[in-house]
């Protein structure tokens, strides 16, 4: 395709990559991204970097791991001297512009974005109840028919980026825009329109454990549920939450396809770069659990589409095992700028053109855990059909063959059959990362906070004081002076 294209990227909030008619799942109705794989180039082994809001977010922009930018919480702040793709951009000569939800924490709302022209949504938003939002089973069982303020802030972020579609159309701007909209669904609580989860209620399935799961479970798994307290979850408690989740993914599929209907309106349309991934996963109830911060697929792996009809493949589907790391990398060289440097993604770009494949794809990808609800640090590796996950002061490893056990019930990493794979993965993901370093630096980073919340506290800085920086009157620079 030709260099500078406009670039139209949609990230949604813990949309599962199973839970996709494009996918293989027969109960949702996912037409507008089912439209979009056809007319281009779906990947079906895409991780995040790690499966939780901030720390994903943040190693997408950068295309570094969370090791690298200290990033693994939704308490990190991402340091304003990293630059992102998005700063390199703009350097490409791009307008870069933020519609709806990115989750930056800290005073650096922009990280490399020109403007915004709807600001995001707090986690702790007016009438969501928080019991809802967490990561225990209360936010399960408060779940069925309804609207939500996220729902009602995604209608806002369909409007607010079709109006900018419609006012570029109309007056042309003197540069290529690459805008990313941002949804907050499907992310909990899982309450749906009422249309939407009655339409669901009868069809969805329940997950069922095999005989014996409990007890084959790596420690660490068996923690993560206790402190969850899924399992205390009733089959119509998780039935409900199944159906209200099929629900919002529907209903974000239809505003999507609002903006779709609106670009495809304008005289860019056809040439303009879609891109659809979420932020990470959900488990949705598959292994009966539910959310992110695990390293099973529903929760790690995330769907990824590239569309752009006549300028890319179509109807091309990707196995290779790839990342959110690597769609920055793949932007500027699609936009024709500068490589970015000492990051971890590579560019997709051979996918997506000639006959879809890349010469010497390592076909791996990283994931991390920085630890939450007293969960242990953790690493992932997948490779090829093994995926690998090792955790911070466990004496084994997880270990999965995917190709023969997609569904992550037989684990192999106490098998000394496996010891060869096993041992060679753990020596990779150990290498450059330790889990005593993550919990170290954020017991560092927490301290640090907790002095910047009493200071906003405590500080009185007065209106009245002059600006923080002196500004030079005009005419007092004279060179030469005569």
């Amino acid at each position: 395709m030709a260099n500078s294209p406009n670039i139209l990227l949609i990230m949604s909030d813990q949309h599962s990559p199973h839970v996709l008619g494009c996918a293989g799942d027969e109960v949702v109705r996912t037409p507008t991204l089912d439209r979009l794989a056809e007319r281009g180039i779906r990947f079906t082994n895409t991780y995040c970097g790690n499966p939780l809001c901030v720390p994903s977010r943040m190693t997408f922009l950068t295309s570094r791991h969370s090791s690298d930018i200290r990033v693994w919480t939704n308490r990190c702040r991402l340091q304003s001297d990293i630059p992102t793709f998005v700063h390199h951009l703009v350097n490409a000569g791009y307008e870069t512009v933020l519609c709806g939800r990115m989750h930056f924490t800290g005073p650096d709302q922009r990280h490399g974005f020109e403007r915004r022209i709807i600001g995001d949504v707090h986690p702790k938003l007016e009438h969501i109840p928080l019991s809802t939002t967490g990561q225990t089973a209360d936010g399960v069982k408060v779940a069925g028919p309804g609207h939500t303020a996220y729902s009602r802030y995604d209608e806002e972020v369909t409007r607010v980026c079709c109006q900018f579609l419609e006012s570029r159309d109309a007056q042309p701007g003197d540069r290529p825009f690459f805008m990313t909209v941002g949804y907050v669904l499907p992310h909990c609580p899982f309450i749906a329109p009422k249309r939407l989860f009655d339409e669901y209620f009868e069809r969805v399935n329940l997950p069922e454990l095999p005989p014996g799961y409990h007890d084959s479970l790596h420690p660490f798994m068996r923690s993560w549920r206790r402190h969850r307290k899924v399992d205390e979850l009733m089959d119509e408690q998780v039935r409900i939450a199944r159906a209200a989740y099929y629900g919002l993914v529907t209903l974000m599929d239809e505003r999507i396809g609002k903006i779709m209907s609106t670009l495809a309106q304008t005289h860019f349309g056809e040439d303009t770069l879609v891109i659809y991934a979420s932020d990470h996963g959900e488990m949705a109830g598959e292994h009966r659990m539910w959310w992110k911060s695990s390293f099973y697929e529903g929760s790690v792996g995330v769907p990824l589409i590239f569309s752009c009809p006549d300028q890319l493949a179509e109807g091309r589907v990707i196995t290779d095992v790839t990342s959110l790391l690597d769609i920055g990398p793949t932007l500027i060289e699609l936009a024709g700028g500068e490589p970015m440097s000492s990051v971890r993604g590579r560019s997709l770009k051979g996918f997506l053109t000639g006959d879809g494949s890349v010469s010497g794809w390592p076909d791996s990808a990283f994931a991390e855990l920085g630890g939450l609800q007293s969960d242990a640090p953790g690493r992932m590796i997948r490779r090829g059909p093994w995926k690998l996950n090792d955790y911070h002061g466990y004496d084994r490893p997880q270990l999965f063959n995917l190709e023969s056990d997609p569904g992550e019930w037989n684990d192999l990493g106490g098998d000394d059959s496996y010891a060869d794979v096993r041992d060679e993965l753990l020596a990779e993901v150990r290498a450059g990362w330790s889990g005593e370093e993550v919990l170290r630096t954020l017991e560092m980073a927490e301290r640090d906070r907790q002095i910047f919340e009493k200071f906003s506290t405590n500080a009185r800085i007065s209106a009245g004081d002059p600006p923080d920086r002196w500004t030079a009157p005009d005419g007092c620079n004279i060179f030469p002076e005569k």
